[in-house]
């Protein structure tokens, strides 16, 4: 395998043997996975690594954070509503202005939904990018170990199981790409004994996937 830039940057010789090195073209990256299978922390290692400018990521959490702070909780059901519809109305026009400018973009939320995923092939086609969906899938059992793992407040066991069944239902790898996915990869995780740096050194991502500076 030739060396590359994302080789030298923080290049994990394990990663090699997961599977061969992904190349993701410039549009738009689809993260498709329920809560705690790892989404967050495979980012952090692809920006770590220098695979992708922090820039380049759009979070929709991370939005929720910038508008209405960490310990936000909406007051009723038509405020969590209204919440949501601002963030992801501001989430979109993020990642509108990077599909325009012709750079890469990641687009980190849940997204087990095909109404979800239909609202990013939208922005997508509307500047005729190409999709490359990044699956996390892991068993419940390593799901669940995670969500504890993290200690997170905002979700329930339920809530995570919940999720995990709307994955297995609606975003298998087969669905992902009739709905116009260019590309689908699965992302390795803990079932093959892969931490997130090493998931994050077996792809390229944007210019460097084809051979730009």
């Amino acid at each position: 395998m030739p060396e590359n830039s994302a080789d030298r940057a923080g290049g994990h010789p394990r990663s090699r043997a997961l599977a061969p090195l992904i190349r993701i073209p410039v549009g738009l990256v689809l993260l498709v996975g329920p809560p705690a299978s790892g989404k967050t922390s495979f980012v952090r290692a692809l920006v770590e690594q220098g695979r992708i400018g922090g820039e380049a990521v759009v979070s929709s959490d991370d939005i929720r954070t910038e508008l209405f702070g960490a310990a936000s909780e909406p007051a009723d059901a038509d405020a969590a509503d209204a919440a949501d519809a601002r963030i992801f109305e501001e989430r979109d026009r993020r990642i509108a202005t990077r599909l325009a400018d012709g750079l890469v973009v990641i687009a980190e939320s849940t997204n087990v939904t095909p109404r979800a995923r239909e609202r990013l092939h939208a922005l997508a086609r509307r500047f005729g990018a190409p999709v490359t969906v990044l699956r996390f899938a892991p068993e419940t059992a390593d799901l669940l170990q995670q969500y504890a793992e993290r200690g997170r407040t905002d979700l329930t066991e339920a809530d995570v199981r919940a999720y995990a069944a709307v994955m297995s239902r609606e975003a298998g790898a087969d669905r992902l790409r009739s709905e116009g996915a260019d590309a689908v990869h699965e992302v390795p995780g803990r079932r093959q004994s892969a931490t997130p740096a090493e998931a994050a050194a077996c792809f390229v991502v944007g210019r460097e996937a084809s051979g730009g500076s």
